[in-house]
């Protein structure tokens, strides 16, 4: 069984709803979950939001937020999964904001991805460092790590 699928039977097992904000995956963590038959009972959105402004309007990123510590930061991706959650209503919501690459720099190099998992507990935020292996693979890595969180959200062991 894939990752995706596994979320989507423990999710409808537990009567979980989720929802997803994603910048540089482009819908690729909401995709992997609308691809599983019956996903329609435990997902409710997915937003992508590219730009700034649209992580200001959908989601209610903070402006100051983003001016001071940029798109590609953990208090984004804490924002955007925060947002997602109260805008769709969901249990879980899971962000993804990167740089997919080409590009960077030395402050926010190419395949640095930052993570934001809202929860009925809180919100968590990881950053997670997939270096310059060429966007198609960023942004398959983040995909999958985005899973593997919602994967660990949905696990009864996890505090």
């Amino acid at each position: 069984m894939s990752l995706a699928a596994d979320i989507v039977t423990r999710a409808l097992e537990a009567g979980v709803t989720i929802t997803t904000a994603e910048s540089c995956t482009g819908g690729l963590v909401a995709a992997a979950i609308t691809d599983i038959a019956g996903s329609s009972g435990m997902f409710e959105r997915g937003v992508i939001t590219y730009s700034n402004a649209a992580k200001t309007a959908l989601l209610g990123v903070s402006v100051a937020t983003l001016d001071a510590k940029g798109a590609v930061s953990e208090e984004v991706a804490a924002q955007m999964a925060q947002g997602a959650r109260a805008t769709a209503g969901a249990d879980i919501a899971i962000s993804v904001t990167g740089i997919a690459g080409p590009g960077g720099s030395d402050f926010k190099p190419e395949g640095r991805v930052c993570f934001g998992l809202a929860t009925p507990e809180g919100v968590k935020t990881q950053t997670v460092e997939f270096g310059a292996l060429g966007r198609a693979k960023v942004r398959a890595a983040a995909r999958d790590h985005a899973l593997a969180l919602l994967a660990a959200a949905l696990d009864p062991a996890e505090p």
